[in-house]
Order: C-alpha cells, then structure tokens, then sequence
C-alpha cells in the first residue's frame, strides 16, 4: 500500500512516523507547504518527498491523510474523492458549515472514505468510559463532565483563522460526549471570557469558555475549555450515574492539587500538551485508518459525524453571542438533503 501524506508539520510528523513502520504500509509520498520540510522527514524515514500536491496524485497513492492547514482541507478531501481515494484528514473538514457541507457531498457522491481524526475515540480512558455507559455499569447516566484545557495559548497568528475555541478545542468534548454517551446534544447554552492576553480579544475569540448541554435522553453535560492552564494539559471527562462514576483522564499526570490534607499530591510530571496525552490514540486511528482502506474495518469516524459536531460548536458560538438557549437543530447541515 502505498500512501500520500499532504503537510509534514507536527501531527503530519508523527502520522507519517507511524505509517512508515505499519506492516501493511509499502511506503509513503510526503509534501508539504515548505518542501524542505517533507525532503527532510522523507530522508529520515527513508521515503519519498514530492515537490506538491499535484504529484501525490499523479504518482499513485491507495490512500491519502491530510495533516495540512485548515484551509486547505476541504478542498484536499474533495480532489481526493474525484480521484476515487480514500482519506484520513485531521479535524475540521473546513472552517465554516457550508465547506464542510460542500466536502461531504463529494465524498458521498464519489463513495468514497472519509475518516475524520477525532483521537479520542481511540484512547483507553474513554473507550472504557463507553463501555461502563453501554453496558450498565453505572445506570441511568445524570451528568457529564468534560473539560479541555491547554498549558499554553496557540500562536497569536493562529487565532484568527482557528475558527474559535469551541470550534478548535471543544469540538473534541462534543464528539466524544455523543460517541461515548450514545446520545444527541438536544441544546446548548454556553459563555465565553476574553480576559486574557489581548490576541483573544483582536482575534475576535475567547480564552476561557463553558457550555450546559442537555442529552436527548436528559442527561447533563458540562463542557469547559481554557488556553491558559498553567498548570498542564488537562483533559478529563466525568461520568455519574445512579449506580456508579467514572473518570477519564485521572493518573498520575493530571495537572491538579489536592487542598485536603490526605489528598493525592501534585503531579512530578504533568501533562504538557496534546501530542504527548493522546500519542497512542494518534498511533491507533492511523492504524485503523489502514484497516479501513483494507476492507477490513468499518469507518470509525466518518465525516457525518465530524459535522454533528461542527454543529453543536456553532450552537455554542451563536449561544455566546446572543446569550440564548440555542439547538443544533438551528444549525444547517442535519438532513442528507442539505448536503446532496
């Protein structure tokens, strides 16, 4: 199998790095806005560097992963479905719903594949909080809890072409809450702070932001997400019900102290960021993505389910801005006819 990987920046770097030593993976074609980059990840991992995206499909691939900027996604995804190939692409599909909308309509008409990467659905914690949901183990689910919260800020530049911190970071909360829950967001309603530095402010963005979301079945859920947690990357979800609770995200790295006096002490090495947390789960949806495009999988995350969560974060951008109860269902892009 011979795959193409289109942006050789951080998350390309690791995919790149996994699939070069996947069994089933024969070898890799790398490029990249800058070509020195993907010619010097290519001659460390001892594959080939194309001048630009032109040649990945010129050159033959079986496959595609797209780890390139945002902007660049869409339509990535739809020249990768006119050439009947099937695609790994790093969340978002595009920046706004109608180029989401436009990329899945391609994809759909070519029957083609469309994996989304939302790593969380691969890692251990939250695939064992989705088994203690299904299979009883805490009865009636009541409330969620889930936060999201970095050690540090992106770049100022990156911030206004993000698409904002639900969009960008919450986005993460709301696929994993309906994958692991079982269960649709009936409504949102969600504030934000920009009292931090000022690039939040000028990017038009928040810092901080919270949303209350009722489940279809009752349950509540909060989601938190923050730039500015000094203390480490952290990234937990809390589930209670009637007959038990669960946690994601509590070991020995967890950025957060204890006040009382028997309590757990503070983490020696917390979490730093995204990459180091979720390195596995990066590993295994890649290693899915493989199976996939075998006939050997199902899609684990196809790009429908990419945009019901586009959804809810553009439910929680309207509620912040007008201080309101918003539902997803206000949102376009929830029946097939919007999108064929």
């Amino acid at each position: 199998m011979r795959i193409g990987v289109i942006g050789t920046g951080r998350i390309g770097t690791i995919h790149a790095n996994t699939l070069s030593r996947h069994r089933e993976v024969g070898s890799l074609i790398l490029t990249d806005a800058d070509p020195a980059r993907a010619q010097d990840l290519a001659y460390r991992l001892g594959e080939t560097a194309a001048p630009g995206v032109d040649e990945i499909f010129r050159w033959g691939v079986d496959a595609v992963v797209i780890t390139t900027s945002t902007s660049a996604h869409a339509e990535l995804i739809g020249r990768a479905a006119r050439s009947g190939l099937p695609v790994f692409c790093e969340k978002p599909i595009a920046i706004d719903l109608a180029g989401t909308l436009q990329a899945i309509g391609e994809v759909e008409t070519a029957g083609t594949v469309l994996q989304m990467g939302f790593q969380r659905r691969f890692d251990a914690g939250y695939t064992g909080a989705r088994e203690a949901v299904r299979s009883g183990r805490l009865g009636r689910l009541h409330t969620v809890r889930a936060l999201t919260s970095d050690q540090a800020p992106p770049p100022a530049a990156y911030l206004p072409v993000s698409g904002g911190l639900y969009r960008d970071t919450a986005i993460h909360d709301f696929d994993v809450l309906r994958w692991v829950t079982g269960r649709e967001i009936l409504d949102v309603y969600a504030a934000g702070s920009d009292a931090g530095g000022a690039m939040f402010r000028e990017a038009g963005d928040v810092d901080t932001g919270a949303a209350l979301l009722t489940l279809d079945d009752g349950t509540l859920a909060t989601v938190t997400a923050t730039r500015l947690n000094g203390a480490g990357y952290d990234v937990r979800m809390e589930l209670a019900g009637e007959l038990d609770q669960v946690v994601v995200g509590l070991d020995d790295r967890t950025p957060i102290a204890s006040t009382e006096p028997t309590g757990p002490p503070a983490a020696d090495k917390p979490w730093t960021g995204f990459l180091e947390r979720f390195g596995p789960a990066y590993e295994a949806e890649l290693c899915a993505f493989v199976d996939v495009v075998r006939g050997e999988l199902a899609n684990p995350c196809d790009g429908r389910e990419a945009l019901q969560a586009l959804r809810v974060a553009e439910a929680c951008e309207v509620s912040r801005r007008e201080r309101r109860v918003v539902w997803p269902a206000e949102i376009p892009g929830g029946d097939a006819s919007a999108v064929l």
